[in-house]
């Protein structure tokens, strides 16, 4: 098999344990994301039509499990084969079944790296287009908070594209430029969320108990789950704040000793953002819900004020509603500037994980059009910059198109990071499973790191695809939507796969179930 020494022609090894983790860190945004998916999940509801926005807390405790069982197969992969260069899980995935000893095994190696191959564009490609969507949407937030009107769809849609091409414009550039930008975006937002969520829990301290209604009894109300139902379908969407640790594998070939730097970066990225910032931020925000956050909802032509959750669930930015009480409320009557400031690290914060997932997208797509499994245009490899420019400007287009579907509605944008979700959870999902494949037959084989743990990984993704169907079966109206958006997106995506497969298997005259030759080995 070349794949590998094709993917690291022209790329000198640069980065180190901090570099390789900050990109990965850069795709799990916490500043950012608390921000622009707290709407998300406080609209999210039940079959019967009623809010789980109370589970908004054991909902991310339970995928940020399901992210760690993963992260630890990722990590041993990462650690089993340090000269994958671009390919991560998609080299994982091939190789897990030609290093079996038995060569009837090997048949079964194209066709591995075929589905996670799939399954990774279906996340990588349909993720950035979903960070572009927030960033317009978030733009059209400040704009309404500074003159009272609204942008236009095709005004917000003009906006994506222009950010997604500033964003392609950095990873042509090269990955230095993008890991000092990220280096510098996560400190900014972490230092920001530490101070947001400390006035968040001072604000609720600080008003009289009987005068204000709040969301919450307390905060151990905030942390319990309260029902099962409601956990399920709040992970569905919590994943989408979680996923990036992987992506510090697509740098093996750019990483000075993959073989120790990749796996500690996978874990420490998730660690230090999963842990300490999100459960400390969205416990913070969802204690403060009370009635004094306020909304306006528009039905038939009728406007209804509401409270609350329910006005998270309305507002298209309830943090920045929030940041607004608490600017007037703690700190003089700064409350709008408080807001543009938050809103700020929040637009820097959606450019670092947007571009981290350019970076990974186009590295993956590279590898495989390296390995003739992609067309041709996506492997071309710049002379000077050394990145994957052909693939970032396709990519570009690519995530306008998304884009311009998430910034329709919350349903269109809730239905965007599903169809991202549902990637990532058959790309995780079969990660486990080629961690015990690969390891089966290996001396280094321990039976909870490379069987227990990757076969609960396998189990809770599966659960996370299954709660996704399960919304589109038996949901409300507009949780059928969003499950229709997603699906539609994923079997187009698998049509066109599947199209470019076959064709390319007729012409090239290889098997996708079946030994491979010794060239392709």
């Amino acid at each position: 098999m070349e794949e590998a020494k094709k993917s690291t022609t022209a790329v000198t090894p640069t980065l180190g344990l901090t570099g390789v983790t900050v990109n990965a860190m850069a795709l799990i945004a916490p500043g950012a994301f608390l921000w622009i998916t707290y709407q998300l999940q406080a609209a999210a509801t039940a079959p019967d039509g009623g809010s789980v926005g109370a589970d908004i807390w054991a909902g991310i405790v339970f995928a940020l499990v399901l992210a760690f069982l993963t992260a630890v197969s990722y990590a041993e992969l990462a650690r089993l084969y340090p000269e994958a260069g671009f390919g991560s899980c998609y080299y994982f995935a091939e190789k897990a079944f030609l290093d079996r000893e038995n060569r009837d095994h090997h048949r079964w190696a194209r066709l591995a790296k075929l589905l996670t191959g799939w399954a990774a564009h279906l996340f990588y490609w349909v993720y950035p287009g979903v960070m572009v969507a927030m960033m317009a949407t978030l733009i059209g937030y400040i704009y309404t908070q500074l003159t009272g009107g609204t942008l236009s769809t095709a005004f917000l849609i003009a906006i994506a594209a222009v950010f997604a091409f500033a964003v392609g414009y950095i990873a042509y550039r090269g990955v230095n430029g993008s890991t000092l930008t990220a280096l510098v975006i996560n400190i900014v937002q972490l230092t920001t969320l530490v101070v947001f969520s400390a006035l968040a829990i001072y604000y609720r301290m600080s008003n009289p108990q009987g005068a204000t209604h709040w969301a919450f009894s307390g905060g151990w109300d905030v942390i319990r789950p309260h029902s099962l139902h409601g956990v399920i379908i709040q992970s569905t969407l919590a994943i989408l704040i979680l996923v990036g640790f992987e992506s510090s594998t697509a740098f093996a070939a750019e990483t000075k000793d993959p073989k120790r730097n990749i796996p500690r970066a996978v874990i420490i990225s998730l660690a230090i953002q999963g842990i300490f910032a999100y459960l400390l931020e969205f416990f913070a925000a969802s204690y403060m819900v009370s009635d004094k956050l306020t909304a306006t909802v528009t039905d038939g032509g009728a406007a209804t004020t509401v409270t609350g959750m329910a006005a998270a669930a309305a507002s298209s930015a309830p943090i920045g509603d929030m940041a607004i009480l608490i600017g007037n409320s703690l700190l003089g009557g700064v409350g709008f500037g408080l807001m543009i400031s938050m809103a700020v690290t929040v637009g820097l914060a959606l450019l670092g994980t947007t571009l981290s997932c350019f970076n990974t997208a186009v590295r993956v797509s590279y590898a495989m059009a390296q390995d003739r499994e992609m067309p041709s245009i996506l492997g071309a490899m710049h002379g000077r910059f050394a990145t994957p420019h052909r693939a970032v400007w396709v990519l570009v287009a690519v995530s306008t198109l998304i884009a311009a579907i998430g910034v329709q509605s919350v349903v269109g944008l809730t239905g965007i990071a599903l169809a991202s979700n549902l990637g990532t959870f058959v790309l995780y999902g079969l990660t486990c499973l080629w961690t015990i494949i690969a390891f089966a037959e290996r001396h280094e084989f321990r039976i909870i790191k490379h069987g227990v743990v990757p076969a609960l990984g396998l189990v809770a993704n599966l659960l996370m695809l299954g709660a996704i169907l399960y919304l589109y079966i038996v949901g409300n109206s507009d949780a059928r939507n969003e499950a229709y958006i997603s699906f539609t997106i994923a079997g187009l995506w698998a049509v066109a796969g599947g199209a470019y497969v076959f064709i390319n298997s007729r012409r090239t005259g290889r098997a996708i179930i079946g030994v491979p030759s010794a060239t392709e080995e």
